[in-house]
């Protein structure tokens, strides 16, 4: 008896047993450490005293159930519960209940083990991963994590609007789902050659590669991968970077630059030329007017000045391309400027047949004047050629987001895609005289401007061109 009674005094748990009517009997040492309270002031009490509402006023209940019909909610399986001190405080504690007969009295005996510092252990945790949960979810770049088999467990936020998909579309999916060919088919086999081998080719260093959307278009994307391991797990953690600015940038950048190029070598031969032919058509207008008119030879010197007028617009082109547009800013009302260009395209005997419209708002716009008349003027005549001479213009304008747009639709044939992609492309033309130039240069100026332009051409509805010019400062 006395070896029994060491035990149960030396246990680092609490032991408190009780009789049937929940009277306490005994109240070890860790019982009275834990509790608050010496064996001396329980001793008799009901056990209820150590308990905080509702358990305090249950207990009895309980304990009358169980005497009368067996139905057990604790004894013989143990559950977690929250204790009362002495003081008033509670805390969490795991109580096992074992029922014993002592000299035919039934008697409890409760196993208290204290929670305190597992459930603050567990609270830190879940604190924690709610935070790192919260920097991977507003993290701006997609962060994907996989296990050794390739298949997905994590997809965050960043990552959903990079791919097109959702988590729950990915989650235990294999991550080559978001690779297309040849990356596809190789990732299992890089996977397993890395876990045999350990050969890094991206993990723990990162490279340029090739994302696949949702809806099948690509991209490109800078992937990190590192590695970590969870409860013995090998996972590798993706952080992917959209590269797509960067390229668009770098694209027009190395535009620019071939552009700044080629205009200065248009520069240089326009300026070569354009002297020396002038005196060319100087002695050839000289020749002629020795010459009687009704000539064959006269004739001939008519061609041949048309020749030449043909190539100094040409070298008009050249050096209007050539020279980086340096706009003179001034208020423009763009309704007014483009019904005035308009009007003069209307006085082309040749080009009677098509009727221009202009409608919508006429909002006022900081701009030079004369570069955005070369603009409208190419783009009229270019709808009017397309549609032969025979046809209807529509231009629109309206003012949204502190920018105004301007939509030049024709009915002509349209534009074929093969030809729509090199349309704004320097000396490239579908017309027997044209020089390739009207629309690089208007695009050169539209962007001077801090404008964009676009051109489109939709099925059986013609050609549309879209401009957007900022609109100006309102007045303070």
């Amino acid at each position: 008896m006395q070896r029994w009674a060491a035990i149960v005094r030396s246990a680092v748990d609490a032991i408190v047993v009780i009789d049937e009517r929940g009277r306490i009997e005994a109240f070890n040492p860790a019982a009275e450490r834990l509790f608050g309270y010496t064996e001396a002031e329980v001793a008799g009490r009901n056990v209820s005293l150590l308990m905080p509402p509702p358990y305090r006023d249950e207990h009895d209940g309980y304990l009358e159930r169980y005497l009368a019909t067996g139905e057990p909610h604790i004894i013989g399986t143990g559950r977690r519960v929250s204790g009362r001190r002495k003081d008033g405080s509670t805390f969490p504690l795991h109580l096992t209940v074992g029922e014993a007969d002592v000299d035919g009295e039934r008697k409890f005996t409760g196993i208290i083990h204290d929670l305190t510092e597992q459930v603050a252990l567990e609270e830190r945790m879940r604190a924690s991963e709610a935070r790192w949960r919260s920097v991977v979810e507003s993290a701006v770049d997609g962060i994907v994590v996989i296990d050794s088999r390739g298949t997905i467990e994590a997809f965050n936020p960043a990552a959903e609007r990079l791919f097109g998909y959702t988590e729950a579309d990915v989650l235990g999916k294999n991550v080559n789902v978001l690779m297309p060919s040849p990356y596809h088919e190789e990732h299992d086999a890089y996977m397993q050659r890395y876990l045999t081998t350990g050969e890094k080719r991206i993990i723990g260093i990162g490279r340029e590669v090739t994302g696949l959307r949702h809806d099948g278009t690509t991209f490109p994307v800078h992937l990190s991968v590192g590695e970590m391991s969870v409860n013995g797990e090998r996972k590798f953690t993706g952080i992917l970077h959209d590269l797509s600015a960067r390229i668009r940038m770098e694209e027009k950048l190395r535009e620019q630059n071939a552009m700044a190029r080629l205009g200065e070598m248009a520069a240089v031969i326009a300026h070569e030329v354009k002297n020396p032919l002038a005196g060319v058509r100087g002695a050839i207008q000289v020749i002629g007017g020795r010459l009687p008119k009704d000539s064959r030879d006269a004739s001939v010197v008519k061609e041949i000045l048309t020749r030449i007028d043909a190539l100094n617009e040409l070298m008009k082109d050249l050096l209007l391309f050539a020279r980086p547009p340096q706009p003179h800013p001034a208020a423009v009302d763009l309704g007014t400027l483009i019904r005035t260009t308009a009007d003069l395209l209307g006085a082309d005997p040749a080009l009677k047949g098509v009727a221009i419209s202009v409608s919508g708002e006429s909002p006022t716009v900081e701009a030079d004047p004369e570069l955005l008349k070369i603009v409208f003027h190419n783009l009229l005549v270019n709808g009017a050629h397309a549609m032969q001479g025979q046809g209807r213009i529509d231009v629109t304008l309206h003012g949204v987001d502190g920018h105004c747009h301007i939509s030049v639709q024709d009915t002509g044939p349209g534009i074929a895609s093969g030809v729509l992609e090199k349309i704004f492309t320097p000396f490239f033309t579908t017309k027997a005289r044209g020089t390739g130039l009207g629309l690089p240069t208007a695009k050169r100026i539209i962007e001077a401007h801090n404008g964009t332009i676009s051109i489109q051409s939709p099925p059986g509805r013609g050609t549309i061109v879209d401009v957007e010019l900022p609109l100006s400062a309102p007045a303070p």
